[in-house]
């Protein structure tokens, strides 16, 4: 991580391309292990769409791996995904798809959005795009660290009140997304969670936390439309019985 690098900088502005296609590095076989490597896409903060790594890759596993970007730094588009320790950087829904992921003990960071960074901005850190309740997609963050960069943080505590990050908003109707037992720093707002758009799918969503710690973590102050996870269900969300993680996750050396 950081001596390995991939590199690209393919956006959504350019002509032709979409949001799917920018992606520096995108994996689509069954089975896709990464380890040891960073994935970065260099399109900078005013580029809008611009894909560090895609995966469409059911029973992905990826440890001690590098997500540099922006706007939609880390694609995890569909299928069973598995993070371990990686660290994932960038501002606006930069973990997004509609992906059943699980990332354990990984630095999620917001980075410095526009080329104006002192003016101030609404960051989300995730974007989940379940369509259908049926379907068995959803992020779940265990024992992570939300915080942001070193030179964000300047930024933020230069001027609070002008630069807001939320956990996640819903791309889709029935966005899933989770915290359990994560970090979460002060530049978390206390509401915790954005709206996308009105009330657009305030009522389908699920956005749920558990036994999270740090000053961006209060309960009381969460917007009413996420949960606080009963401990009974926490489980649930583990590795074993979200992504089946225990049927097909190598035993770390």
């Amino acid at each position: 991580m950081g001596k390995t690098i991939i590199s690209g900088a393919l956006n959504a502005g350019m002509p032709g391309i979409t949001t799917y296609d920018t992606a520096t590095v995108g994996v689509l076989g069954d089975g896709f292990m990464a380890s040891g490597i960073t994935f970065r896409n260099t399109a900078g903060p005013d580029a809008h769409q611009a894909v560090a790594f895609r995966s469409d890759s059911d029973l992905s596993v990826i440890e001690n791996c590098e997500f540099l970007g922006n706007q939609d730094t880390l694609y995890v588009h569909s299928l069973r995904q598995f993070y371990k320790k990686c660290r994932i950087q960038g501002n606006v829904d930069f973990i997004f798809g509609n992906s059943a992921s699980v990332f354990q003990d990984c630095e999620i960071l917001v980075a410095p959005r526009q080329l104006k960074p002192e003016k101030g901005e609404n960051n989300a850190v995730t974007a989940h795009g379940r369509t259908d309740p049926a379907q068995s997609t959803g992020l779940v963050f265990q024992n992570c660290l939300i915080n942001g960069t070193e030179e964000y943080m300047r930024y933020y505590y230069s001027k609070p009140k002008v630069h807001k990050n939320f956990l996640g908003r819903p791309w889709k109707e029935f966005s899933r997304t989770v915290f359990i037992n994560c970090v979460i720093e002060a530049l978390i707002n206390p509401n915790g969670w954005m709206p996308w758009k009105g009330v657009f799918a305030l009522k389908t969503l699920f956005y749920g936390e558990f036994g999270n710690t740090g000053p961006g973590s209060i309960p009381s102050n969460r917007v009413p439309w996420s949960t606080q996870i009963p401990s009974q269900h926490v489980q649930s969300f583990s590795v074993q019985n979200f992504i089946q993680g225990d049927q097909w996750i190598p035993t770390s050396s």
